[in-house]
């Protein structure tokens, strides 16, 4: 709100970074923006490829001249017969040369490829606002940095590679023929346009049937996916049945419209295999030629090349749906590399104190329906607020707005005076610490995993956070205590999982730290343990916490309480209990629930 001009642009900026990226993606061409670093490497291999298949034909046409000296001449003359064995030798080295370093340079170019999409997306993610990752699962990143850069390679490192063997190998070979017989080419080139028209009304409404094979693989996926995170509970429940049933009917659906999609196009699809195939081919040369009364030496060049015109245009069919998937691959890749970049401080200003401040705060995420509508809230140093609220009031989003998770769309969020927004990222979250409901563990030590916000701490300062933290027995009875790693010998389950991050909190030792529901997960023998450490990180810092357990937060300084996304109450737990309003009846909707039998 004290930003003047400023603030129309911060305001506005966010919104329409959330929305526009995926659609400008799409209208880029994915294939494009991948390929674009690469795109001189692959027009020198295309070259040599170029180069490769017009001396793969000097064997043939060497061929077709020693036939000629041999059933045409009376006396063979054997130098040009030695000549024609070179020249096709030479074809034939040129054309191994030339491909094989046209492929070279083409997986050179993938290897490349894949290099600068991971460091792109790596220093795009990391300047990514943090509410990005909450929108998406960690397998969706997954699949851009591991399945969708592999499956980029055949755009990359096959596709001008073959088409150019697949189109000029032909074309040469046709016009060769062409000029040696028009008639007896014209009837070779017959099965190769029926073979066209035979795929044209074949691939009609692929894109239709395309998108319908995605949908049902994803329910095919989302039916696993339920079956095997949720197995202990339905079986629990003896619904066991149940669920694999989903999935069968899921795999049925699938099967069926496979049936259906390639049932009817079977018989087809054979045909046209069947037209372009060698032993077909060599019959309509030798057919024709007899018929016709071809040059029989002629006719040997009508044997060898018409017969492999069928296998490149085969191969480009085949790599029509590998291009595809490839395609496909790289628009996911382009729209990651187009997620919104948190809007950086022009001149980064350091907060003095920490105390927060959110001033007529309103936030979005679809730029339309306000979830948190004109919050006005002060937290002083030393002091504990505790937010609560139904499901849906807001809670979340708030706390998450004060490390920049996203920008407010309206007013402002400041730490010691200074708006978040100017505030460079480093400086913020050395003021801004924060342990929410999801835990994240890297792949790394537990000790790593502790000093994460502190690199620098030593053994000693880890361990003590860990001992705050309640985790310290549990770390130290794993196979190598702190350097056990997690995800190798190092299982940890949520509550003691969680209690790590909460070690992680203590440690960095940041001024302003907030906690959703950070025992959550905690058994009931810790908990206390653990509160009693957080406690000790108030003392001259700013602490938030979303609480939906009330008598966690008794003894808070104030208890905010939000209901749709704004502020209905505020005060002390004995004022809220007194004035009798939504505070008290969430009260005594806890307390009756916790009196009543087991």
């Amino acid at each position: 709100m004290d930003r003047g001009g400023a603030v129309s642009t911060a305001v506005e900026d966010p919104v329409a970074t959330r929305q526009a990226p995926p659609e400008q993606a799409e209208k880029s061409g994915g294939l494009g923006v991948v390929l674009t670093p690469v795109r001189g490497q692959l027009v020198v291999a295309a070259v040599l490829q170029l180069i490769g298949a017009v001396a793969g034909l000097a064997p043939y046409i060497a061929v077709v001249e020693i036939a000629r000296d041999f059933l045409g001449a009376a006396v063979v003359d054997r130098d040009a017969v030695w000549l024609c064995v070179v020249v096709a030798a030479v074809g034939f080295v040129v054309r191994t040369i030339c491909a094989t370093t046209a492929y070279t340079i083409s997986h050179v170019a993938d290897a490349d490829v894949g290099l600068k999409i991971r460091r792109d997306t790596a220093r795009r993610l990391s300047r990514v606002p943090l509410g990005w990752f909450t929108e998406r699962s960690s397998g969706q990143v997954k699949r851009v940095l591991a399945d969708d850069v592999a499956a980029v390679h055949h755009a990359v490192a096959h596709v001008v590679n073959d088409l150019v063997a697949a189109v000029v190998t032909p074309l040469i070979a046709l016009g060769y023929l062409f000029w040696l017989d028009w008639r007896l080419a014209l009837l070779c080139l017959g099965p190769l346009v029926v073979w066209f028209g035979l795929v044209a009304y074949m691939m009609r409404d692929e894109g239709e049937r395309t998108a319908r094979w995605s949908a049902e693989l994803d329910k095919v996926n989302a039916a696993v996916v339920e079956f095997v995170d949720g197995i202990a509970v339905v079986k629990a429940f003896g619904q066991a049945g149940r669920a694999q049933d989903r999935y069968r009917r899921a795999g049925d659906d699938l099967a069926r419209f496979l049936s259906e999609w390639a049932g009817g196009m079977r018989h087809l699809d054979s045909l046209a295999s069947m037209i372009i195939s060698p032993p077909v081919m060599l019959l309509v040369a030798l057919a024709g030629g007899v018929w016709l009364d071809a040059d029989p030496a002629e006719l040997v060049a009508f044997v060898m090349l018409a017969v492999g015109l069928g296998a490149p245009v085969l191969a480009l069919g085949f790599g029509a749906q590998a291009m595809q998937v490839a395609t496909d691959a790289a628009s996911r890749v382009a729209k990651l590399l187009a997620a919104p970049e948190l809007p950086g401080a022009a001149e980064p200003r350091r907060p003095a104190g920490a105390r927060v401040e959110l001033d007529g705060v309103r936030f979005s995420y679809d730029g339309r329906t306000f979830v948190l509508d004109g919050i006005d809230l002060v937290l002083e140093p030393g002091t504990v607020t505790a937010l609560v609220g139904s499901s849906g009031s807001g809670k979340s989003t708030l706390a998450r707005l004060l490390p920049r998770f996203w920008d407010v769309d309206e007013g402002a969020i400041r730490i010691g005076g200074v708006d978040v927004r100017d505030v460079s990222e480093q400086d913020l979250y050395r003021q801004i610490g924060f342990v929410f409901q999801e835990t994240s563990m890297l792949r790394t030590s537990i000790g790593d995993n502790i000093a994460l916000g502190r690199p620098d701490a030593t053994r000693a300062e880890i361990e003590a956070a860990a001992r705050a933290a309640q985790i310290h027995d549990r770390i130290m009875s794993l196979p190598r205590g702190y350097d056990s790693v997690v995800g190798e010998d190092a299982q940890l389950s949520g509550g003691e999982a969680q209690r790590v991050t909460i070690a992680r909190a203590i440690l960095a030792d940041t001024p302003v730290l907030v906690l959703d529901e950070a025992t959550a997960f905690a058994d009931p023998e810790s908990e206390a343990a653990v509160q009693d450490a957080l406690s000790s990180l108030v003392s001259g810092r700013t602490l938030l916490v979303i609480a939906h357990r009330l008598h966690t937060i008794r003894s808070a300084d104030r208890i905010v309480v939000l209901a749709g996304g704004r502020v209905v109450e505020s005060g002390s737990h004995d004022d809220l209990i007194a004035s009798g309003g939504e505070y008290a009846r969430m009260w005594a909707t806890q307390t009756a629930a916790s009196e009543e039998p087991a």
